[in-house]
């Protein structure tokens, strides 16, 4: 018998026919001689509307009360699906984050994942149930609820996976693999029949929104294979796992973009040991996350270092950049949005020469302007014009020849 892990995301409950739906292919799991455990997200768009919600009550809510309102979300859907798994005459039960053993840090609205002791799983599979377990969401060690930021019921399936030793993991959603780009931007698009961990990772954190980017780390770490399929149909998805010979044979794997971008930079700042340091730390204590990072050549004793940065994160960025630059005596803070990020993946990168060349030439002939560059062993990635990100997207991924065929 065999323990398999699903996960289902916003779009997959997104209203009460897709809860029943859902609970069919969980009742299917079973029935063919599984155990099953099902991670689910809040229905779609409860989220939002729990955090529109608060902002109409309060207009910064604490981060500790945001967790237990936004925890509500997932609450409701682990119950819904439950009971349309009773109404089948199935034996399901539907746990939280805390009460499936999931022990995290106190870093409340992206908190990480500590410890995991399912005892409550393994008791009540043992009993012939299915397990529902709340996505997203789980308590400190003194009992304080915690989200794990968006995306974060991959992470929990991921997780709980590894903890349970499970012999399958199949995340399902609204589309049925990971394409070489975003069917929407790229309708050529050709979905990916399997991928490396590394891979996968790089597409997450560049703006693929098919997989949470800690997920995809946790699983590289755990050695957690996984598969990425839709809930709307049976169709194979795309097997996620170790790198494996053969895989360098295809130079991109996938562009992904990533819009809701924003480049700061601190301009003049003092060409001395530790400044850079003393401004990351300040945002890290602040546990903002920042990505592609440039500094300019020193002149006359000063440099410029930007940096991107989610959109979302400027306004609790801003009094921190401020106070930074006023310690270090930099000569100011400027902020700019309608930025986009693009990226070309592939593990291929490591043994072919040239891919940054073509890049760079492909956007060059398309008249798109690069404001700023990073790179990786496995990817090359650009901040660009956000208003032409999707015609950048369409030329490299056409120039790279990977349209479906």
């Amino acid at each position: 018998m065999a323990l398999i892990v699903q996960k289902y995301g916003g779009t997959s409950v997104g209203d009460p026919e897709r809860i029943k739906n859902v609970a069919h292919r969980v009742l299917e799991t079973q029935n063919a001689g599984n155990k099953v455990v099902v991670v689910v997200s809040a229905m779609s768009g409860v989220t939002d509307s729990l955090i529109k919600l608060s902002r109409e009550v309060c207009a910064q809510p604490s981060e500790r009360e945001m967790d237990v309102l936004l925890a509500t979300g997932e609450q409701t859907t682990i119950a819904l699906l439950a009971m349309a798994l009773q109404g089948m005459d199935a034996k399901a039960v539907s746990l939280t984050g805390a009460q499936a053993g999931i022990v995290t840090d106190g870093v409340h609205t992206k908190a990480k994942i500590f410890n995991i002791t399912p005892k409550q799983i393994h008791a009540h599979l043992d009993g012939g149930s299915i397990v529902i377990v709340a996505g997203f969401q789980g308590q400190t060690a003194q009992g304080d609820i915690t989200t794990l930021g968006r995306g974060g019921s991959d992470l929990t399936a991921i997780a709980l996976a590894a903890a349970l030793k499970a012999d399958k993991c199949e995340i399902y959603t609204d589309v049925d693999g990971v394409y070489t780009c975003d069917p929407r931007v790229v309708p050529g698009a050709a979905k990916i029949g399997t991928i490396s961990y590394e891979e996968m990772l790089e597409m997450a954190s560049s703006g693929s929104k098919v997989m949470q980017s800690r997920s995809v780390e946790f699983a590289n770490k755990f050695n957690v294979l996984f598969e990425v399929r839709s809930s709307f149909n049976q169709n194979p998805g795309t097997i996620v796992k170790a790198e494996t010979p053969g895989m360098e044979d295809v130079v991109i794997r996938g562009v992904s973009i990533e819009r809701n971008q924003a480049k700061v930079t601190i301009e003049g700042v003092p060409d001395k040991t530790g400044t850079a340091a003393k401004i990351f730390n300040a945002l890290a204590a602040a546990n903002i996350v920042v990505d592609v990072i440039v500094q300019t050549a020193p002149h006359e004793g000063k440099t410029d270092i930007s940096f991107t940065t989610n959109k979302d994160e400027m306004q609790k960025a801003d009094p921190v950049l401020k106070a930074v630059a006023a310690e270090i005596g930099a000569r100011g803070v400027t902020q700019t949005a309608g930025v986009a990020k693009l990226s070309v993946v592939g593990i291929g990168m490591r043994s072919h020469s040239g891919v940054a060349a073509k890049l760079f030439d492909l956007l060059s002939k398309g008249g798109f302007n690069i404001q700023m560059i990073s790179t990786s062993e496995i990817k090359i990635a650009v901040i660009l014009d956000g208003d032409r990100i999707a015609d950048a997207a369409k030329a490299v991924h056409a120039g790279f020849g990977l349209s479906a065929q």
